[in-house]
């Protein structure tokens, strides 16, 4: 199973300390969520994992590989972050079947359990622009698990959905745990950790493992 090891990060805007020498492993088959007030860091230690941004100092390693010494990004890994961003002139499907044919490793019905699973339906013709932003959230979702990945990173991923289908997204979320997949979920809403594994507190650049 994919590990991922945060060792010594620490991240810089100016002369703010956004991250101070942050440590911790994640291992496939687990649910890790990350909690704080927003501006606490959690995404800003997303975005390093992901490889959008250098830290300051420090390393990430996928199963002993640093990805941002070689300017790549790590494979096998989804990210939604902060907002879904789509094309609006375009169905949800569409805008899901533009990104799978960037690396052609899916296909129609790939694409369609995946929103089906986030409770949408592959039919609807309607414009994402005309979306809520519940129905925006969950299409980022569908973008996340669609191509079945290692690692899956979602930043307040229950934002906006209705109450009825938060159940539906944790129970998919907790399949693909027992499929050995690494979760990590950035929140700030207690009922969203219930499920996790282990949970990291952020607080004034610090991280802190709580259970």
């Amino acid at each position: 199973m994919m590990k991922i090891e945060v060792k010594n990060i620490s991240k810089k805007f100016k002369s703010e300390d956004v991250l101070k020498d942050v440590n911790m492993t994640l291992e496939g088959g687990h649910i890790y969520a990350f909690v704080g007030r927003n501006g606490s860091g959690k995404s800003v230690l997303l975005k390093i994992i992901c490889g959008f941004y250098k830290p300051t100092s420090g390393e990430v390693l996928f199963d002993g590989i640093d990805y941002n010494k070689t300017n790549s990004f790590p494979p096998s890994l989804r990210a939604l972050i902060e907002h879904p961003s789509f094309l609006n002139d375009l169905s949800g499907y569409k805008n899901l079947e533009i990104l799978a044919n960037i690396q052609h490793k899916i296909g129609r019905s790939e694409i369609e359990k995946a929103i089906i699973q986030v409770g949408l339906d592959p039919k609807n013709p309607k414009k994402y622009g005309t979306y809520s932003l519940g129905m925006k959230q969950k299409l980022g979702i569908a973008q996340v698990i669609m191509e079945n990945p290692d690692i899956m990173i979602l930043d307040e991923p229950f934002n906006g959905v209705e109450e009825q289908t938060v159940p539906l997204i944790r129970n998919l979320l907790l399949e693909k745990k027992n499929e050995g997949k690494l979760i990590v979920i950035a929140t700030h809403i207690k009922d969203d950790i219930q499920f996790a594994d282990d949970i990291y507190l952020f607080q004034d650049g610090t991280v802190q493992k709580t259970n």
